[in-house]
């Protein structure tokens, strides 16, 4: 079974941080369609495969891939933990999540979930890992400069600090006089808002979070902007103990230049005081 540790293997062993060139095998490729392909492979094995040959590389892997829909997660490891892929051009943005709230885990009864992913396996918790791409233009090129690898519980509160946050909302809506609302799965609908009553009112929530490395910053990863590629992957010291031994003595034998495994404290979500020991993992060329 995949795993991060094994993903970030295959990365350190092929680096692949021109973009442009990674989209290029299939034409007409967006940028972030070309990184979200590359999380894909990293964690399939799979970079250097030929193209016939991957798709029964990610039916070995993966048990849910989303292919149009918006709808959570973008990945589905066999067993194993959910990716969502992010991708943005800058150190300092923040990281639109449009109408899904953070996740420190992924429960299959999400009302975004669809049928297909909810069903794809017997699941009803999965750890929720962010594969976040930084990326600098440098004219026809879009290079992959930092991989951020995040997971939920170590990036986001418990989803009751959030699902309080958005009933709060909706029940502001629903609680205006002289308007006639519905359920919907928004924060809000309200209908029949004009005194011919044909106009209705969707109301959306967009949610934004900080970038990791705004988030992070109390932490030593060792950062290096003069860098052409770094990995910074972080998650609690139990999520790594849990991985099994064959990968952690895969990724503690990885003996190449500006390659870093470390344990640091890092602050609990639910609450900033606790402190939680986490292990970073870092490399870059």
């Amino acid at each position: 079974m995949t795993n991060i540790l094994q993903a970030i293997a295959t990365i350190i062993n092929n680096p692949k941080p021109d973009l442009l060139s990674y989209s290029e095998v299939q034409s007409n490729m967006s940028k972030a369609k070309a990184f979200e392909y590359l999380v894909k492979d990293a964690f399939a094995n799979a970079i250097n495969e030929e193209e016939l040959s991957k798709p029964e590389k990610y039916d070995e892997v993966f048990s849910w891939i989303r292919r149009n829909q918006s709808n959570p997660p973008d990945l589905m490891l066999r067993n194993g933990d959910v990716i969502e892929v992010n991708k943005i051009k800058t150190f300092s943005g923040q990281i639109q999540l449009n109408s899904s709230y953070p996740k420190s885990k992924l429960f299959s009864n999400n009302p975004q979930i669809v049928a297909a992913c909810r069903d794809c396996e017997a699941w009803t918790e999965k750890d929720i890992l962010y594969a976040i791409g930084v990326t600098s233009d440098d004219n026809s090129k879009e290079n992959l400069k930092t991989l951020w690898l995040i997971y939920g519980d170590c990036y986001a509160a418990s989803k009751e600090y959030y699902e309080g946050i958005k009933d709060q909302i909706a029940s502001g809506i629903n609680a205006i006089s002289d308007v006639k609302s519905s359920e919907t799965e928004e924060l809000g609908r309200v209908n029949k808002v004009d005194p011919l009553s044909i106009t209705s009112l969707r109301i959306r929530g967009m949610w934004v979070i900080n970038h990791p490395s705004s988030i992070f910053n109390y932490l030593d990863t060792g950062y290096d902007p003069k860098k052409n590629f770094q990995i910074i992957a972080i998650m609690k010291e139990s999520k790594y103990l849990s991985f099994s031994l064959d990968s952690r003595t895969m990724i503690e034998s990885i003996s190449v230049p500006g390659f870093n495994i470390n344990t640091q404290q890092i602050k609990c979500p639910d609450n900033s005081v606790n402190l939680i020991p986490a292990k970073i993992i870092t490399y870059k060329i």
